[in-house]
């Protein structure tokens, strides 16, 4: 019998006693339009939530890690594919089961609100970033928000299990131009590679700067600011 109390009680309690279930890279937990039959927590790694356009183009609409919950919006249909990026453990439990359960007590239902608000400000954190005006910009405020969402003890580096297709579809960029504007803030001292999937970043307030949208001018080192007027005055 659980010792804890009802008041006790959160959402994680809930899953703890699930098996853990694994997926491999690449591989679909639900798909978009599914029957929603089950709620899932992350234990371990990444995923990516995308949809699919009639003409067949995949946009990534968000990035999942250890804590989020899938399925939470309680519609009675998936709203998202949600595809594994890196190896992945899931608990699932069963959504009529999760209801119920949420039903019951209020300082459950106080956390599902709470993490229907997360999923909700995600949706605007991507909102804000297509607004942004350049490729700096919403490369830079990728960047950091990646890190605020990460859990590695050195808080320089990020990491990022995911492609630079996938980083391109979420900010509504080619993949060419995500890669060109990652060697630019390399090549200006900013970050630098510090693994396969993985990026450590140099000069931290450049990079709010930058994603604040300070105008390159301040932030690019001399030569490439020289290389840059040439290139436009030619």
């Amino acid at each position: 019998m659980d010792s804890r109390t009802p008041s006790a009680a959160d959402l994680c309690s809930l899953f703890s006693r699930q098996p853990l279930e694994r997926f491999e890279p690449g591989e679909a937990i639900f798909w978009e339009s599914d029957e929603a039959t089950h709620v899932f927590e992350v234990a371990d790694g990444m995923l990516r939530a995308l949809r699919l356009l009639g003409d067949g183009r995949r946009i990534i609409v968000g990035f999942l890690g250890p804590g989020d919950l899938l399925g939470v919006s309680l519609k009675e249909r998936y709203l998202y594919t949600v595809e594994a990026i890196s190896p992945v453990q899931l608990r699932r439990f069963p959504r009529g089961r999760f209801e119920d359960e949420v039903a019951r007590n209020s300082h459950l239902q106080e956390q599902l609100v709470s993490k229907l608000r997360d999923e909700m400000t995600a949706a605007q954190d991507q909102t804000v970033l297509l607004s942004r005006r350049s490729a700096d910009e919403k490369l830079a405020n990728f960047l950091l928000m990646m890190r605020q969402r990460g859990n590695s003890e050195h808080r320089s580096i990020i990491e990022l299990p995911m492609t630079r297709l996938d980083i391109a579809n979420y900010l509504g960029m080619t993949i060419e131009t995500v890669s060109r504007t990652i060697t630019k803030l390399a090549n200006s001292g900013i970050i630098e590679g510090a693994g396969r999937r993985s990026i450590k970043i140099l000069k931290m307030e450049t990079l709010r700067l930058l994603a604040e949208g300070d105008e390159s001018e301040r932030w690019m080192p001399s030569l490439v600011r020289a290389v840059t007027h040439a290139s436009v005055n030619a």
